[in-house]
């Protein structure tokens, strides 16, 4: 799941879709929408800055998150 901005509108893409799955007016607003469809599917939830790069990485549910399994 990715929150980035494009064409001026703050937008959640799912990977290997094409298409946004939904949009929102503000970051914020995008970012909360964002988290919930990561919550409900389990995956990682990467927030880009309005320059495009990651600027927050999320993953749901928190035990799956590579960076705190041992090894």
């Amino acid at each position: 799941m990715h929150t980035v901005k494009k064409n001026g509108r703050w937008i959640n893409e799912v990977e290997g879709n094409t298409r946004a799955s939904n949009t929102a007016r503000t970051k914020r607003e995008a970012q909360g929408l964002g988290r919930e469809m990561a919550i409900h599917r389990g995956v990682e939830h990467f927030i880009h800055n309005e320059d495009g790069r990651i600027g927050e990485r999320n993953t749901y549910p928190r035990s799956r998150d590579p960076r705190s399994i041992p090894g």
